[in-house]
């Protein structure tokens, strides 16, 4: 249960399949959450999906149930009546935004998902310390990351040294601050700094991002591919020699992992998501939330220092081969699974 449509959904669904040899039978609203109406709607839809979701048990007697954010989907699963229920905290706190009126709301069905959870996904550390305020059980918490398929995001990258090709593969969402990104690539266009920036993917602010783009001269140098099939990542990644991404909040970040394991040089905020990954100037480099200047100066650095960067795309690649690999976590999780289900059938 969740949005299949996205390549961190894919990946796990894959995984199941291939390490597990697991059938899966798929989920989902069908409302878009954006804009007032639409979100009446999706939350109208929400509410009546738990009768959807028990005809749907009814009719297949699924062995399991699987679910993507605590506050939604899981909250769902954990009404459904199968056991066991897995459900994945998807951010650092599914508890966001903070200033929602339905944060309280949030609260209680988390605490309630967490309950009733026989498995719950933590993609990382740095999201066990909520689960901890929360007083969840934490034998019940998987300490694991997806990871991504290295056969696929392979460490052979083809991009021109000598000039900065970057690339952000986040959606096109506000909280992703692509503004920022673009306003730290004009003041290199001051400089006269040599680059091209990939923008991939879609979302609600492609258009006030292109507009921005014509309005800091950046046309020729810019460039938005759109929403793209997750085959076609791959080659565009090892084309480009740099990462950005300057989100406000992170939890685990499979894209983080396909940059490093592509030999793509890292730049990310300043936050606790990404500094479990990443160290200052170790790894790569932290940013400020929306400092555009601090940016700038950052990759300027990062390019006056090829000796350092090309030692780090290096060991980032190691290191995802050692945390990150798809083939053995995704047997570790599938493992897991089964695991659950004959303990469920015997009691």
């Amino acid at each position: 249960m969740g949005e299949t449509y996205r390549a961190d959904a894919i990946t796990w669904m894959n995984g199941l399949q291939q390490f597990g040899n697991f059938e899966i039978i798929t989920w989902e609203l069908k409302t878009l959450g954006h804009g007032g109406f639409n979100r009446m709607a999706r939350l109208s839809e929400y509410c009546l999906a738990v009768f959807r979701i028990k005809k749907i048990i009814k009719l297949t007697n699924p062995d399991m149930v699987i679910a993507e954010r605590t506050t939604s989907y899981g909250f769902l699963a954990a009404l459904s009546g199968v056991k066991p229920v897995a459900i994945a905290q998807q951010g650092i706190t599914d508890l966001w935004p903070e200033t929602s009126w339905l944060y309280p709301i949030k609260r209680i069905i988390q605490h309630y998902a967490f309950k009733k959870a026989n498995l719950i996904h933590a993609w990382g550390k740095v999201m066990t310390h909520s689960m901890e305020k929360a007083h969840v059980d934490m034998q019940k918490v998987l300490v694991l990351p997806k990871g991504i398929d290295l056969s696929i995001f392979v460490n052979k990258n083809t991009a021109n040294e000598s000039q900065l090709n970057a690339i952000v593969t986040r959606s096109l969402l506000p909280e992703y601050r692509h503004d920022v990104i673009l306003k730290s690539f004009a003041m290199l266009n001051e400089q006269g700094f040599d680059f091209s920036l990939t923008i991939v993917g879609d979302g609600i602010q492609l258009a006030a991002l292109k507009e921005l783009t014509k309005k800091l001269k950046l046309t020729k140098k810019v460039f938005f591919t759109g929403k793209i099939p997750n085959h076609k990542l791959p080659e565009l990644l090892l084309k480009s020699n740099y990462y950005i991404s300057m989100p406000t909040t992170e939890g685990v970040s499979a894209s983080l992992f396909e940059a490093m394991a592509t030999q793509c040089y890292p730049i990310v905020t300043d936050i606790p998501g990404n500094r479990s990954w990443v160290k200052h100037r170790i790894n790569g480099q932290l940013i400020l939330v929306d400092d555009s200047d601090m940016l700038a100066a950052e990759l300027i650095w990062a390019i006056q220092n090829p000796k350092y960067r090309n030692q780090v795309i290096e060991n980032n690649r190691i290191f995802v081969e050692q945390n990150a690999d798809y083939s053995v976590n995704m047997k570790i999780i599938s493992e897991r699974y089964h695991a659950l289900i004959n303990t469920t059938k015997k009691n």
